[in-house]
């Protein structure tokens, strides 16, 4: 699938007692990513609500490469690595573009549900085939 990107810059706000990013702030960037990369391929929350159905995280996993600190310029990627009956699995790739580093890497298990009911529940083609052909720009 193809990869969403943008870039953003680390606010002060989002360090932690040890002068860098904290632990937390970097998922927070992972849902923000999903949900962008959601709403650019048109099934943002209120289109999903729409269909019947909302996305609820399964699992999260980030693997720490590198701290970032403030005012570093981040680049987020994500893409939808495997998409199934009612699963999802998300990637996530953050860089320091200046110095080509790497600073986390992470993996989200997401489940459409039924958003009355909050079951498990088919995922729509029609967003399976949204995701399948999204072309960043």
């Amino acid at each position: 699938m193809n990869t969403y990107s943008y870039r953003f810059k680390v606010a002060s706000d989002e360090i932690d007692f040890n002068g860098h990013v904290h632990n937390v702030t970097y998922l927070s960037w992972m849902i923000e990513a999903a949900t962008k990369h959601s709403a650019a391929v048109g099934f943002g929350y209120e289109q999903c609500l729409e269909l019947g159905g909302t996305w609820v995280a399964k699992s999260h996993n980030i693997e720490y490469k590198k701290p970032a600190f403030e005012n570093d310029e981040l680049q987020m990627e994500t893409w939808v690595e495997e998409i199934g009956k009612i699963m999802s699995i998300r990637r996530y790739v953050l860089t320091c573009p200046k110095d080509d580093v790497l600073i986390c890497e992470g993996k989200t298990e997401w489940v459409f549900v039924d958003s009355k009911k909050m079951r498990p529940m088919k995922i729509p083609v029609v967003i399976v085939e949204g995701f399948e052909a999204f072309q960043s720009g």
